[in-house]
Order: structure tokens, then sequence, then C-alpha cells
């Protein structure tokens, strides 16, 4: 019998992979300034451009599998699939709503305004069902991966009950079938229609929506993180070291770039990916120090959310105001890409302490039911007042 590693408080936060997050969405805000194409300086502007051109791909691959190892990390036995759905909406849905909001004004603003057709799903999130490039990347562009999300809240309780049944011994076996599949799906897409074609990278429309956001299709990174982590809380720990794990991760990204479109996506960091989330997440568990779970760290982790949603609203119509296709001089554009940054940085600040921390106090608790008021006079109880016992605090994800 395995002793449970989440003992103490502390180990139950994993605080390193909280850090970890602000260093993924960080590899997102560069591929999406990228494609702000600021740069007068053709080669310059290529290079950066090449340099990051799968980093977006990299850093939403390592949430949707870090999704499924802190929800399965943090899932204790008496949860219930009700509360378990009502703290996920609490987290994610009233954030989406205010940046739902003002994509919707500044694109009424910019003479861009939303369609019904557009709006409605988006809102719902329920927009990613949709093979129309207008309507799965529309608003705020980036809660497309909510969409996701929202898709497998809806199926862990499933997942974990299954996952809990598997043999510890076996789980190893689960995981590397898992992530073997992921390839597979931009071998599957050469079946669908060839157009019309992405206005990037290469396919069309039709195939990357089945590869890349078609929900189906990447609850398979979602499942090998709950994998991952059911083999650490199991006792069967991963094989690699955070810096072995880290070299890998870059290996794999490097070798993403040099392959087809729709393979370079997330077919070969999937697997380093959950390596290192792991390799993090033991780091902590044997009470290693790391940077990353350093306070200023996990604060910037902790709102990593709301700068995700927030920051290519950010770049997109901040570009807008400044001029749509203006290019500047390298240095200009280095200081407003930091600008953008540090406005990023700003805003998801206010919005964690504004929105998500007040909406998940107010609506991600269970409500006491009123006490009953008594026929006569209660006699006061022998012996101190009882408290609600204290749960540890998960990570976000």
């Amino acid at each position: 019998m395995t002793t449970d590693p989440r003992g103490s408080t502390s180990l139950s936060r994993l605080p390193s992979l909280t850090g970890l997050r602000f260093v993924a969405v960080l590899f997102v805000f560069a591929f999406h300034a990228s494609l702000e194409a600021p740069f007068t300086d053709a080669g310059f502007g290529r290079g950066y451009a090449d340099a990051v051109a799968n980093a977006g791909w990299l850093g939403v691959s390592f949430f949707f599998v870090l999704s499924g190892f802190v929800l399965t990390w943090s899932a204790r036995p008496q949860d219930t699939a009700r509360a378990f759905w009502r703290r996920r909406a609490a987290k994610i849905y009233p954030l989406h709503a205010v940046t739902w909001a003002a994509a919707l004004i500044l694109l009424a603003t910019a003479g861009t305004a939303a369609t019904w057709r557009q709006a409605v799903p988006n809102l719902l999130l329920v927009h990613t069902w949709f093979p129309d490039r207008s309507v799965f990347s529309s608003l705020n562009d980036v809660s497309w991966s909510l969409s996701c999300e929202v898709f497998f809240y809806l199926l862990f309780p499933v997942l974990l009950r299954l996952v809990r049944r598997i043999e510890p011994g076996r789980l190893w076996r689960w995981a590397a079938v898992t992530a073997l599949l992921v390839p597979l799906l931009p071998l599957v897409s050469e079946l669908l229609p060839d157009s019309p074609a992405l206005p990037f990278g290469s396919g069309s429309v039709w195939q990357f929506w089945f590869v890349y956001v078609l929900p189906v299709g990447r609850l398979l990174e979602f499942g090998f993180g709950i994998l991952l982590a059911r083999m650490v809380l199991a006792g069967r720990a991963v094989p690699v070291r955070v810096l072995p794990a880290a070299v890998l991760v870059l290996a794999g990204y490097a070798l993403s770039l040099q392959l087809p479109f729709l393979y370079g996506l997330t077919s070969v960091t999937v697997v380093p990916v959950g390596l290192l989330i792991a390799a993090v997440a033991q780091r902590d568990v044997r009470g290693a120090g790391s940077p990353l779970a350093h306070p200023v760290a996990v604060r910037l982790g902790e709102w990593s959310f709301a700068f995700y949603l927030v920051h290519r609203l950010l770049l997109q119509h901040g570009h807008r105001l400044l001029g749509t296709g203006r290019a500047w001089a390298t240095p200009t554009a280095l200081g407003l890409m930091a600008i953008a940054f540090a406005l990023s940085l700003l805003l998801s600040w206010a919005l964690h302490v504004a929105v998500e921390r007040p909406a998940m106090r107010l609506l991600g608790r269970k409500r006491a039911a009123p006490a009953p008021v008594p026929a006569v006079a209660a006699v006061p109880l022998t012996g101190p007042p009882t408290t609600p016992e204290a749960t540890p605090s998960a990570p976000t994800a």
C-alpha cells in the first residue's frame, strides 16, 4: 500500500506547477505577438516568427495535459460531480464572459461586429464543435481552448473513475497508448476535405479543426495528464528529472518545426510536456527547492488564466489603434511588445483580483443549508463548537 504524496498542504498545491503555468503562457504570448508582424526588418521579423512558430501550440498542449494532471491530483473521494462542475464553472465562466463582452465591444468599434452565429456559440463555449474558422476563431479567439476544457470537465468524473480502476502496474501502458494516439490525428485528418485551405501553415480548415480544435481529439492530452497524475499518486515514479525533461521539451519543439504543419502541432511535444509536468510535480513531492515555487512565480502562475484571456485582445486591438498593418524598427517593435506584455500583466492582475477570485469565493463553494428554527429554546451543547475540515488548496487549471 503506497502513501498518498498529497499528505501536506504544500504538497497538495504543487507550487512549482503553478509557477510553470506562467512560463507556458509566455510561449503563447510570444507566438501571438509574431502574428502582428510588427517588424519592418523583414529578416529579423522572419527569424522571430520562425523561432516561435509552434510556441503557441506547445503552450496550449501544456495547459491541456496540466489540466488533467492537477484535477486528478486535487480530486478527493468524497467530492461529487456536481460540486466539481460548479467549481470549474466558477473558475472559467466569469472571466470568459467579461472578455467575451470586451471582444464584442472592440470588434464593434473596429467596424467588424460579430454576428449572432459567432457570438452565441462563443458565449456558450460550444464554438469548437463547428468546423468553420469564422466560428471557432471568433471574438476573443483564444477562448476556443475553454470550449475544449468545458468538454474535458464534463467527462472528468467518469474518466477519473475509469482510470482509478486501472492497476498501478498498467498505468504506464495506458499512458503510452494515449500519447501515441496523438500523432495519428493528422494521419486520419487526410481523409477529410482538403479545402478550404488554411491561411497559415498547410492543410485545410477541416483538417486543422479535426487535429487541433475539435475537443474530442484534444481529450487525449487531457487523459494523458490524468494517467500521469495517477502514476505519481500510485507511487509509480516517472523516471526523469526536471532538467532532462525540459531538454526533451526543447528537443521536441525543435523537431516540431521541421515536420509538416499538422504533424508539428502536438505530435512530438505531448510526451516531453507530460514528462516535464510529472517531473516538476515529483520534485515538489520530494520537497526540493525550485525557482518556480518562489512566491512571485506562483503569483504569476495564478494570474496566467486571466493573462491568457486578455493578451490576444490587447495585441490585436492595440495594433489596430496604432495603425492596422503598421510595422516599426526593431527596437521600437520590441518596446511595443514589452508594453503590450506589461499591460496584459496589469490587466490579468486586475481581473484576477476583481473577477476570478471573487467568483471562486461566491460561486465555487457550496452554500451551507440554513439551520432549522427550533420550536423551543435550544440547550447549549457542552464542549467546543465544531469547525469544518480545512481543504488544501489545489493548483489552478
